[in-house]
């Protein structure tokens, strides 16, 4: 009761004295805040757990840390059993793998509310994961937190779905800016994420959120930051070609990225038990690890070296260093850290670990863009180019194929250099790698598999409208069946003479449709009584022109089928029996409510 009169009062001051706009503001403000403080915990937790394992084991004499991924993935699956044995409320499907696609989901069929117990959930799970050394990265966790405090925050307050929206956008861009210290890349991340229009009604709070989140950060955490980058060659003319070439690499790695992905989720969806997956995935992480030791958790310290041009310490101690001294062994070296990276990433997350993508993609783009500047340097051809600059611009040519966000891309990787010294090569190769993505690869990790069962928001609102509108929303269950061997006089006495339609579906004794009849299909026989008693419905009933299938058919489908007959009305098929009627009238009805919804 105390809770309920501190809210109703809360409520009253807040109508009274604030308007809708601030009221949003300082909302923003406070979810950026607490998406602020979500980042520095997650962050503060998972260096906290690899620092205590650095000391007792990972550079011990006994070098244990390849077995320390599966004791994480244990400690991971067992928690999941204490903390989530009721489940999420409300669920999330099974088909959504990630924290990204989990959000998308949520904001198109859940309203935006997410379960308490996501709040906390990522703040125990993450650091179990990459501190023991799953190889992903920290911010998803952050973005899911966050998120999950503004969703709460919003249904504590009673705020609308489409604030909600807002609010969990707000909780992005807070993550990100606080994570990376890049406010604006954060802004643009979350526009492109979630589709968001460019307005000064949405852009204002994921800017206050941003600075908001950043602020927080520097005020735990000071300057530091994960990458610190300062531009030593500038950008030349020449430089293009070889720009152009990242971009054709890393656009081929991210269709590399992709496949590989789906194809390892493929591989453990057929293992039957979760602990089976847990054993198996971290074994062969612990494999990976024994040769390719910078596999371990994120990747942050092995980019740095690469950064400082330091290519040896970055790969650590391997099989072959005997033959370190042979460039094209490095060279062979970064490639497979490249791929194993994406594969050790995926496992990880196969196995039931929790963590980001894009950090993870961050450092196998810096590995594949030295790559690329350590061949062309030592082709012999020339040509000279800055190992460190294409290191950093392999990073954003691959976040833009992987999770095809351009722009978040080159802002963040211009916010983390702090200048634009590199907006010409960043553009030329963001720009390659994005067209050969989008023209492989229609859609992302993040979107596949919402998209592949019609739960995909987009910039395209009458995409979006569509999307949204359920079937069962406007399905009609008011029309008079028949029989086949109905006759027509007891057709006309108990079914036309009570309906206000003009419409009659023919259904036999399993409510199987077998045909439909129309008030322009009796009229000439309405009058004539001597026909009421042998003619049958079977005698004019006929064929709709198109059925809707309640299984299959998504809304933009639905659609396309009244374009395509010109029907007033079809009927609807569910597990093969009729089960009511979509009206053309109504379903315009319901797009252009939606539609008002979407341009407010």
């Amino acid at each position: 009761m105390k809770k309920k009169k501190i809210l109703a009062r809360f409520f009253r001051l807040r109508y009274k004295y604030t308007s809708q706009k601030n009221f949003v503001l300082i909302l923003s403000a406070v979810v950026g805040l607490l998406a602020g403080l979500a980042s520095v915990t997650i962050k503060n937790l998972t260096y906290s757990v690899a620092s205590i394992l650095e000391e007792g084991i990972i550079f011990s004499e006994n070098q244990l840390y390849f077995i320390l991924p599966f004791v994480g993935l244990l400690l991971v699956y067992l928690s999941k059993k204490v903390l989530l044995r009721n489940g999420l409320r409300p669920p999330i499907p099974s088909f959504i793998k990630r924290a990204i696609p989990s959000l998308l989901y949520s904001l198109l069929r859940q309203n935006g509310i997410l379960s308490y117990k996501l709040i906390y959930h990522p703040l125990i799970m993450a650091p179990l994961t990459v501190g023991f050394g799953g190889s992903v990265g920290l911010l998803g966790p952050a973005i899911t937190s966050g998120s999950a405090i503004s969703s709460n925050l919003g249904r504590l307050l009673n705020v609308d779905s489409k604030t909600r929206t807002l609010l969990i956008a707000c909780a992005t861009s807070g993550a990100v800016a606080s994570m990376f210290k890049t406010p604006i890349a954060a802004v643009v991340l979350a526009i492109e994420l979630f589709s968001l229009d460019l307005t000064f009604v949405s852009l204002l709070p994921l800017l206050t959120a941003s600075i908001s989140s950043v602020l927080t950060s520097y005020f735990f955490l000071g300057d530091e930051t994960i990458f610190s980058f300062d531009i030593v060659d500038k950008f030349v003319i020449n430089d293009a070609a070889p720009y152009i070439l990242l971009g054709l690499g890393t656009g081929i790695g991210s269709i590399y990225f992709t496949k590989i992905y789906f194809a390892v989720y493929s591989f453990f969806d057929r293992f039957k038990t979760p602990f089976l997956k847990v054993l198996v995935g971290g074994l062969t992480i612990g494999v990976m690890l024994y040769f390719i030791p910078p596999l371990y958790g994120e990747g942050l310290s092995f980019t740095k070296d690469l950064f400082e041009g330091n290519h040896l310490q970055a790969l650590g101690e391997t099989p072959f260093d005997d033959f370190i001294d042979n460039i094209w062994v490095v060279i062979a070296l970064l490639i497979g850290f490249t791929i194993f990276k994406t594969i050790a990433m995926t496992v990880t997350f196969a196995a039931g670990g929790v963590g980001g993508v894009i950090i993870p993609t961050m450092v196998m783009g810096s590995a594949l863009g030295n790559v690329v500047a350590k061949i062309i340097n030592n082709l012999g051809l020339g040509i000279e180019v800055s190992e460190a600059n294409f290191t950093l611009v392999g990073m954003a040519g691959l976040i833009t194929g992987v999770i095809h966000a351009p722009l978040t891309a080159i802002f963040l990787i211009a916010e983390i250099t702090g200048g634009y010294e590199l907006f010409i090569p960043l553009m030329i190769t963001v720009a390659i790698s994005y067209l050969i993505t989008k023209g492989s690869l229609e859609h992302t990790i993040y979107t596949r598999e919402l998209a592949e069962r019609g739960d995909l928001l987009t910039h395209d609102k009458d995409q979006n409208v569509l999307t949204t509108m359920t079937l069962e929303s406007v399905i009609e269950k008011n029309f008079k069946t028949v029989h086949p061997d109905m006759t027509l006089g007891s057709m006309l006495h108990n079914c036309v003479s009570k309906s206000t339609r003009n419409l009659f579906p023919v259904i036999d004794d399993n409510d199987i449709l077998v045909g439909i009849v129309l008030l322009d299909d009796i009229r000439k026989f309405m009058f004539d009584t001597t026909l009421y008693e042998t003619m049958k419905v079977e005698n004019f009933m006929h064929n709709p022109p198109e059925h809707i299938f309640f299984e299959k058919d998504n809304m933009k489908t639905v659609m396309q089928k009244f374009q395509d007959t010109a029907a007033w009305n079809l009927p609807v098929i569910k597990n093969g029996k009729y089960i009511g009627f979509v009206s053309k009238s109504k379903l315009l009805t319901a797009y252009r409510r939606k539609l008002i919804n979407f341009t407010r």
